[in-house]
């Protein structure tokens, strides 16, 4: 059986997200999405709110399993039987970075790859930075990610500025 890992903080997760989940699914049998507590990135969202929210976006997909992580993302793979880290690389300026931290895994584990997949042309620009800061302004987030992730945010925001 093929596993990969997908992680990321998804602070929102967007429909960009969910694209690459579905896509990867091509390529492995079963996707774990691996959330990072990652405090450095001072989320917006509990851990447990995106955990939820991640449950929720990809709910329809099958084979995929959501887990929060802290610590080592090679030892997360190691521990789920997985064959490959799953990044996306939506420009070159994602390239560099991405490049050290699949270096960096492989030298902390030789036995995990990295495979970079681009999203589909409609999710290119999406970043869940933008998204925060379009629901900060009350902008519509309609199709950038789910409906119930829209609300959700959008109030968690409006909350958060009081």
């Amino acid at each position: 059986m093929k596993i990969g890992v997908y992680p990321g903080t998804f602070d929102p997760i967007t429909n960009g997200h969910v694209d690459l989940i579905a896509r990867s699914l091509r390529l492995f049998d079963k996707v774990y999405v691996a959330i990072a507590a990652n405090p450095q990135k001072h989320p917006v969202l509990t851990l447990e709110e995106r955990v939820e929210m991640v449950r929720l976006a990809a709910k329809e997909l099958p084979h995929v399993e959501i887990e929060p992580f802290h610590g080592l993302l090679v030892d997360f793979v190691r521990e789920r039987g997985a064959h490959a880290i799953i990044r996306g690389l939506r420009a070159v300026s994602d390239f560099e970075f991405e490049l050290q931290m699949a270096l960096m895994n492989r030298n902390l584990d030789q036995s995990v790859e990295t495979v970079f997949l681009m999203p589909s042309q409609e999710y290119i620009y999406l970043t869940s930075t933008i998204i925060k800061e379009v629901a900060r302004l009350g902008g519509d987030l309609t199709g950038l990610v789910h409906p119930e992730i829209a609300r959700r945010l959008s109030a968690h925001l409006r909350k958060a500025a009081r």
